[in-house]
């Protein structure tokens, strides 16, 4: 059974100062997210991926469409127990600590005293706070609130969780971290809904991913369906003669003159053994020789571009 099912999901605002116009942020999303899934959101700012996890979550209403999460609708509160949200930024009780804020959350999901103790001593843990875990949160960084602000979406073992820029603020090590958590997550059997600006950590995760650009969905699915996932081969080469180079370039896709050298990006294995013999008969020296293949980024940076929108 699908763990999230989206069905043209529309939201419309109102703008201006009689509220006379709308504006579209979401248009027709329609997405299906199976059990066990890593599913990444991305696209530029306003491109609609924080509204569609607030439709999610409730916090906002649809103008049209509808979704379900565990089979279920949006206002169902037996449903609402098994999931996890964490928001783009977080806002807690500055004069709480932390270990106070995840048993306030544990009362709320009707845990007993020992529960709470137990799992907010587990989740402080998991995500390296247990140091921190009796300062208040008014003393917290801006990446300590948002690891306080993972546990409390895990407080109730959720089966899906919603993570809207779960690496925002964070360094490197929280980076790594983050993405490791996420992966334990979905070891033990929860589907994982993220956004996320950082798109190299979404292409290492991610299962399958949306791109939405300006409220409508641009592409869905594996990045094998998505990315142009052909290989190309580089080749970069010294002392290359002038001669050399024009007989290089009617065998390359892309030629790049670097000083005495050249960059070249190459089709296929058997352009590159010609190439090979051509750098021996000419007296060329071969730097490297490595296979390229498209990266998310890039594509993601290519389609926003194209679109003459802001990046993210």
């Amino acid at each position: 059974m699908p763990h999230v099912e989206i069905d043209g999901l529309t939201k419309d605002y109102p703008v201006g100062s009689f509220a006379m116009k709308t504006k579209r942020a979401l248009d027709h999303l329609t997405l299906t997210i199976g059990e066990g899934e890593i599913f990444g959101l991305i696209g530029p700012n306003g491109a609609g991926k924080t509204t569609t996890l607030k439709l999610l979550m409730g916090l906002i209403f649809p103008t049209e469409g509808h979704a379900q999460i565990l089979g279920k609708p949006l206002g169902d509160l037996s449903m609402k127990a098994e999931i996890g949200y964490l928001p783009e930024h977080p806002y807690f009780y500055d004069y709480l600590t932390g270990r106070e804020l995840l048993d306030y959350f544990g009362h709320l999901f009707g845990m007993s005293g020992d529960e709470r103790r137990q799992r907010s001593q587990e989740l402080l843990r998991r995500v390296d706070l247990t140091a921190a875990a009796d300062l208040q949160l008014r003393k917290y960084s801006k990446g300590m609130t948002q690891r306080l602000g993972v546990a409390q979406a895990l407080l109730n073992r959720p089966r899906v969780v919603f993570l809207d820029e779960p690496m925002s603020g964070l360094d490197p090590m929280g980076r790594r971290d983050m993405t490791l958590l996420i992966r334990e997550l979905n070891q033990e059997g929860a589907t994982v809904l993220f956004c996320s600006h950082i798109l190299p950590d979404v292409e290492a995760l991610c299962d399958r991913v949306a791109i939405l650009n300006q409220g409508r969905q641009v592409k869905a699915g594996r990045l094998s369906e998505i990315l142009d996932l052909s290989l190309t081969i580089e080749v970069v080469l010294d002392k290359v003669s002038e001669d050399l180079e024009r007989k290089l370039s009617r065998m390359s896709k892309r030629l790049q003159r670097l000083g005495k050298g050249v960059k070249l990006e190459l089709e296929n294995d058997e352009i590159l053994g010609n190439v090979l013999g051509l750098v021996q008969t000419n007296g060329a020296r071969l730097v490297s020789v490595h296979p390229v293949r498209q990266t998310l980024e890039e594509y993601f940076v290519r389609e926003v571009e194209s679109a003459g929108v802001e990046k993210a």
